[in-house]
């Protein structure tokens, strides 16, 4: 899975897809999700450091099976909260 950390000010949004993910365009009715290389394709990481990422993040963003698999066998996300685009799980996180 790629990880990249984006930080601006005291914000840290994470971006965690699959691999096989990076350059899709997803859509669902009128909406439309492109998994860019800019937003999402930063390094190949364990589970272990994708979960540390989350567990520290202001923001994140999550696209795929095993991606999305790994926040909700963390305890980061919760399954009823898990929307599909196009059959691909997608979730979002945000601490306030």
């Amino acid at each position: 899975m790629y990880l990249k950390i984006h930080k601006s000010g005291n914000q840290m949004i994470v971006a965690v897809c699959d691999r096989e993910l990076i350059g899709k365009k997803l859509k669902k009715g009128e909406l439309v999700v492109e998994i860019t290389e800019s937003f999402y394709k930063g390094e190949i990481v364990p589970e272990e450091k994708i979960i540390e990422a989350m567990s520290n993040a202001t923001t994140a963003n999550i696209f795929g099976t095993r991606a999305v698999k790994c926040a909700v066998e963390a305890g980061l996300i919760d399954p009823g909260c898990v929307i599909y685009i196009e059959g691909i799980p997608h979730a979002q996180l945000y601490r306030l």
